[in-house]
């Protein structure tokens, strides 16, 4: 299936229906959980403090929440009014901007002490039109040069993103940096297919003294038990795609299945018998 940013721009590709199933996913639900609490962790506010912090691509609001359970202010902006629309109907305490983050900011300098980015910048990465100004390289630049205006110094702003390869990430970093900003990018979970999560923390100001936190680790046997399920998996959906050593359904799974065909009124379902199901010997 295509990436959603490779389908359509985000204030299309999420409208009415596909942001209320969005926010409706408890799967999403919870992976959107657990990415916001480690861009928390890598943001690494003092506890003690209260903070104002800028959701970048907000959506519907799921991170948000966890912004209001963990204690902070924030504001939050997207270029989706469906998904903004649905933040609103579930009233949501941040406060809300529409704003094509591709554009720019235009809060005061040092307003924020820190931003967050759950999923976000790689649809930075896609121009729609062949304008100049519309390329991803000056958009991106557009994007760092105010946020970098917009924190206070020192703070943070961490971006969990899907790169579709290396040359994406160079791309970003260099862009963020150029722009004024410290930092790197942590990878958690470098050698699982499924588990591995980017994220690009930056830093503003801090004389020099920050340093990029270490990615997440799974222990050897644990990450090796990891690789060996996935590799299977994969093996598994490769046979199914090429039809070869499918598990062979008993009789009962087919007449099931033959019933649900007719209830269903489909055409052309063969009748039962006493050859339904049966195994035929091998011939050469």
């Amino acid at each position: 299936m295509s990436r959603p940013e490779f389908q359509a721009p985000p204030e299309i590709y999420y409208g009415d229906t596909e942001a209320k199933k969005y926010t409706n996913n408890s799967r999403i639900q919870q992976i959107q959980a657990d990415m916001t609490y480690r861009a928390l962790e890598l943001l690494s506010l003092p506890s003690d403090q209260p903070a104002l912090l800028l959701d970048i691509g907000c959506g519907s609001g799921l991170s948000g929440e966890i912004l209001d359970e963990e204690g902070y202010n924030w504001v939050g902006v997207d270029i989706a009014p469906s998904m903004l629309e649905v933040a609103l109907e579930r009233e949501v305490e941040g406060d809300l901007f529409l704003q094509d983050i591709g554009q720019g900011f235009g809060f005061r300098p040092g307003s924020f002490d820190g931003a967050i980015s759950i999923s976000v910048i790689q649809w930075l990465l896609n121009a729609e039109t062949s304008h100049p100004t519309s390329s991803p390289p000056h958009r991106l630049t557009r994007f760092f040069t105010t946020l970098h205006a917009a924190l206070r110094n020192p703070s943070r702003a961490i971006f969990q993103f899907y790169p579709t390869s290396d040359d994406q990430v160079q791309l970003i970093t260099s862009i963020a940096q150029k722009a004024g900003f410290g930092g790197g990018v942590v990878v958690d979970y470098p050698n699982s297919n499924k588990a591995r999560k980017v994220f690009l923390c930056l830093f503003v100001g801090g004389g020099g003294g920050q340093q990029v936190p270490k990615g997440l680790e799974v222990d050897a046997e644990e990450d090796d038990a990891r690789v060996k399920f996935e590799k299977a998996r994969e093996r598994q959906r490769k046979r199914d795609k090429s039809g070869k050593r499918k598990s062979i359904k008993d009789k009962d799974w087919i007449l099931k299945k033959k019933e649900l065909y007719r209830r269903r009124g489909k055409e052309g379902v063969p009748n039962d018998s006493k050859f339904t199901g049966r195994k035929r010997k091998a011939t050469f």
